[in-house]
């Protein structure tokens, strides 16, 4: 089922990526492509270490990111990279994002179907004014 054929797009707002920090770790794990360190990612979130550690933990969990660690010389690092699965999926998550935020921006669009007589007419005179 495609994002235009889905009858309820709130259904496909996968709750992995659906929390605030793991919606800006996805998004600056899908920017970079190759991964970025830990460190780094901590600081482009916002995060402290057992923040950043707890929402990857659960996200390496579900497969959506790994982790790869090397030394720089006598220096641990730790890169963070979003898995293929784990991009698909986001993208997905991001198109029925934006397919519910489309729906919330049409209930406040005034349409001819939602307006009352009264409102018609205003709409008509302010038509005709401008």
């Amino acid at each position: 089922m495609t994002n235009q054929e889905r009858e309820n797009p709130f259904d496909s707002l996968e709750r992995i990526f659906h929390e605030p920090h793991r919606l800006a770790i996805m998004t600056s794990l899908c920017a970079v492509g190759k991964g970025i360190s830990f460190t780094d990612l901590k600081q482009g979130c916002g995060l402290t270490d057992g923040n950043l550690n707890r929402h990857l933990k659960i996200m390496e969990e579900a497969q959506m990111v790994g982790t790869s660690k090397s030394f720089i010389g006598r220096k641990p690092r730790t890169m963070i990279f979003a898995t293929d699965l784990g991009r698909e999926r986001f993208m997905d998550y991001l198109g029925a994002l934006e397919e519910v935020l489309h729906k919330a921006v049409e209930t406040f669009q005034p349409s001819e179907e939602r307006m009352c007589d009264e409102e018609k007419s205003v709409m008509l005179l302010m038509n005709s004014v401008s």
